[in-house]
């Protein structure tokens, strides 16, 4: 016999505690999901406002830069429509940004096609493009030089296009400010030069009149003579044509000394013609040393040229000084020869002025060709360069002379004309007896003698 079971209805009471127990549990596990999906939403959500203010602050500061940078700046799309635009842009066009937003970036330049163009060519080959374009800018379209860059996304793909451009019209007008500038400083160069070089030819002016004085006065004195040379000979013609015998015209011709005044009328011509040719040679020696040495570049004798120099400056010495030339018999420079015998005037008369009242005073210049270059020393032997002046004298208004008798500009033109001819003037080492200024110039290509 089978035992009896108890029925469901006798432990009521059991299954109610086991199902209480059960929701507790089941509860307890959704309050726990519960609380666990909440920690993550938290953290989710700020991690998402930390991302935001990265997001924002990285937006201020593209925005800061767009607003700040001076260059045009223009973000397009892949179509070419225009995203971002710096302030530069919206200020140059006359136009806001957000009105530009979508537009067309080739729309913002007079030449669409040439833009165009450029696009595609950064889109095909990947890499930058350069090119100049008119923007039309605010009053009047304004060249510009823009660099166009790809911008890629995440996989590389061209995704659109950065411009940046600077105004290549406000660079020409520095340069051109440049160029004014530099003409400018040019022609105040000329000018010193100028200055420095008729101070120099007032200092000669005595010699000058000295030297003209002497061919005038042969041939004034010879015109006189060719006058009474001209009288006595319209005398005797006078006669001839009045049918004179022969044994008068014998007798006339012994009485005015026609035969010796016929030998002096040949000497006073010769004479007279040594005297206008000796003017001459002053006359064109002047011009040499008064022309401001702005022509055309051309090869000349650097020996010749410091032979006139020196010679034209010693004309203006009232001591003697002993003047002597050594070296090179020619030395073919190229440059501007008007220049570079103004240097040479410089250096002599500089030293001619540290010989004033010294008995015995000498200038010795030597020419020779060294390693390409053409030299040319002039050396005196005066009471020499003091150590403390030697490194300030190539400065301008550095001067040692006294007040009033040199403006200290002449070696310091002298210096820059040197180097603007691919020289250089500087002074001689280890010179035991007074001073000597080397001047060193490039050797015309093939050419010097005499070494």
């Amino acid at each position: 016999m089978e035992p009896d079971l108890p029925s469901p209805s006798s432990n009521s009471p059991l299954l109610a505690h086991l199902d209480m127990r059960l929701a507790d549990q089941t509860w307890g596990e959704v309050i726990a999901a519960m609380d666990r999906n909440y920690a993550e939403l938290v953290a989710y959500q700020e991690r998402l406002e930390s991302q935001n203010s990265e997001l924002q602050s990285m937006r201020e500061f593209l925005e800061s830069v767009l607003a700040s940078v001076s260059d045009v700046l223009i973000v397009a799309s892949r179509l070419g429509k225009i995203e971002q635009v710096s302030a530069s842009l919206s200020s140059r066009i006359g136009q806001n940004a957000a009105d530009l937003h979508g537009r067309q970036t080739a729309s913002l330049f007079t030449d669409a096609a040439a833009l165009h163009k450029a696009l595609d060519d950064c889109r095909i080959t990947r890499a930058p493009v350069l090119i100049e374009l008119e923007l039309a800018a605010m009053p009047a379209p304004m060249p510009y030089e823009l660099v166009i860059a790809p911008r890629r996304d995440g996989r590389g793909r061209v995704a659109g296009f950065v411009l940046t451009g600077r105004s290549v019209g406000e660079l020409r007008q520095a340069y051109q400010a440049l160029a004014h500038s530099h003409d400018d400083l040019k022609a105040m160069q000329s000018q010193l030069v100028r200055n420095e070089k008729m101070a120099s030819l007032g200092r000669l002016l005595a010699g000058v009149a000295h030297e003209l004085n002497n061919p005038i006065s042969f041939v004034y004195a010879n015109a006189h003579a060719l006058e009474r040379y001209a009288t006595k000979f319209e005398t005797y013609f006078d006669r001839v044509a009045g049918g004179a015998s022969r044994s008068e015209l014998i007798s006339l011709r012994e009485d005015l000394r026609l035969d010796r005044e016929l030998r002096n009328l040949r000497e006073a011509v010769r004479g007279a013609r040594e005297g206008a040719e000796r003017v001459r040679d002053i006359v064109a020696d002047l011009r040499r040393l008064s022309a401001d040495g702005a022509g055309e570049i051309a090869q000349f004798d650097l020996v010749e040229i410091s032979r006139v120099a020196a010679k034209w400056v010693l004309r203006g010495r009232a001591e003697p000084v002993a003047l002597v030339h050594d070296g090179a018999e020619s030395l073919i420079v190229r440059g501007r020869a008007g220049h570079i015998q103004q240097v040479v005037m410089n250096l002599v008369q500089n030293a001619l002025d540290v010989l004033e009242g010294q008995q015995g005073g000498r200038v010795v210049l030597s020419c020779m060709a060294q390693q390409g270059r053409a030299v040319l020393q002039v050396a005196d032997n005066g009471p020499g360069i003091a150590p403390e002046a030697q490194a300030m004298i190539f400065d301008p208004f550095f001067t040692t002379k006294p007040v009033g008798k040199g403006t200290g500009l002449g070696l310091s033109i002298s210096h820059k004309i040197a180097q603007e001819h691919g020289g250089n003037l500087l002074l001689c080492p280890q010179q035991a007896i007074g001073a000597c200024f080397r001047l060193e110039l490039p050797l015309a290509t093939g050419e010097g003698r005499g070494e």
